[in-house]
């Protein structure tokens, strides 16, 4: 299990991709290389603002919860669900596991939703780390917009990242 210490958490807020202020901003960005390469979304707000325009991911991460409230919507459409725990600063073996098997569902054809009892946040972390080269990694900045992860271009970054959080 790994926990974000506490003095780190500013270094972890900021964008890791390229930051665009809306989904609408993105759009041509995305068109040009979705559906050919993967696409996971982390969060709730761009996961149902994806598929709200049309641009299903091939694995969603939520957890029904909004800027700390409970969701107003559930994100469903046709998928495979899977449900994991994960508390607030932590990214838990069992996510890790959780995400290793989604990614091993989505190579035999199937559309993945992972329900996190507890935090996704830093569920783009072990996204980036085991996606396929060539996938696209998106979510959401709040207050800010929409990152975009190009995995191949964010990969060095997020091991450096990866490495600063402490094992339990």
């Amino acid at each position: 299990m790994l926990v974000l210490n506490k003095k780190l958490r500013s270094e972890f807020k900021k964008p890791i991709g390229t930051l665009y202020p809306s989904l609408e901003d993105a759009k041509d960005f995305l068109n040009s290389k979705y559906p050919d390469e993967l696409l996971i979304s982390v969060g709730d707000v761009t996961t149902r603002k994806l598929q709200k325009a049309g641009i299903i991911p091939h694995l969603g991460i939520v957890d029904n919860v909004v800027e700390r409230k409970p969701a107003a919507y559930n994100v469903v459409y046709d998928n495979v669900t899977l449900n994991t725990v994960n508390p607030p600063g932590f990214i838990t073996d069992e996510l890790q596991e959780t995400i290793k098997k989604a990614f091993q569902l989505v190579k035999t054809g199937y559309r993945v939703i992972i329900m996190v009892d507890g935090e996704e946040d830093l569920a783009v972390i072990p996204c980036i780390l085991m996606a396929p080269s060539g996938s696209l990694i998106l979510y959401g900045q709040p207050g800010e917009g929409l990152v975009v992860c190009e995995v191949d271009q964010v990969i060095n970054k997020v091991k450096k990242l990866k490495d600063k959080l402490e094992e339990r």
